[in-house]
């Protein structure tokens, strides 16, 4: 299976592309802005493709040639406006599994936020609100695709290493979990194809990763 990370280049990007280049019978595609980015991908013997995700989606697209998956990790991150929030964290979104679409890439497996409910919006600080809303659209048009899709909704992002031991289910109690883990969430998910169709929230905790993901 050959997997397209869109925001590669993301610290749980980072993380995802060195599991899979690690797993026999998987193989990651980094997707990444600059070319500056690509020599850590290369080192791990992984495809680099340059997509700016504001392109268009027929631009975009080309990036899918020869995939089998799209892992969707991009985010506009914590410093930009809200004008960069919808490009990235929604239209951008949007154009991905669209572009999923359109070259025929059944599997589509999106990071999402923890809450992404209505009243997960109306409960915001207003700093954050216009987050919650681009991820619940996005999440919104993923769900009505006849794509193989899974919406993982991890929790607080820290850079702690790894546990591997998560709580997945379709709602938990809010709690933090290292990116690290968040990337092996993401790829027990795509080596279960129970997963697909599903969308849950996933923290720090104590079964192992693929016993969590198996037991959704």
């Amino acid at each position: 299976m050959k997997v397209l990370v869109v925001g590669a280049n993301g610290q749980v990007g980072k993380h995802l592309v060195k599991f899979i280049q690690e797993t026999d019978g998987m193989e990651a595609k980094a997707m990444i802005r600059k070319e500056e980015q690509a020599s850590y991908f290369k080192k791990l013997g992984a495809e680099t493709v340059l997509v700016d995700l504001e392109d268009d989606t027929n631009t975009i697209a080309e990036a899918y040639h020869g995939v089998d998956a799209v892992v969707f990790t991009a985010g506009s991150g914590p410093n930009t406006g809200p004008d960069k929030t919808v490009l990235i964290d929604l239209d951008a979104a949007v154009k991905t599994i669209e572009a999923a679409k359109l070259k025929g890439v059944d599997r589509y497996v999106m990071i999402s936020s923890f809450d992404t409910t209505r009243e997960a919006i109306q409960g915001a600080p207003s700093s954050f609100a216009p987050y919650v809303v681009a991820k619940h659209y996005a999440d919104d048009w993923l769900r009505r695709t006849d794509l193989d899709y899974t919406i993982i909704h991890p929790g607080m992002l820290t850079n702690d290493e790894g546990s591997g031991q998560v709580e997945a289910a379709e709602t938990v109690e809010r709690g933090e979990i290292p990116r690290e883990d968040v990337a092996h969430v993401i790829l027990a998910t795509l080596e279960n194809e129970a997963t697909i169709g599903k969308e849950f929230q996933v923290v720090g905790g104590s079964k192992m990763v693929k016993e969590a993901i198996k037991s959704l």
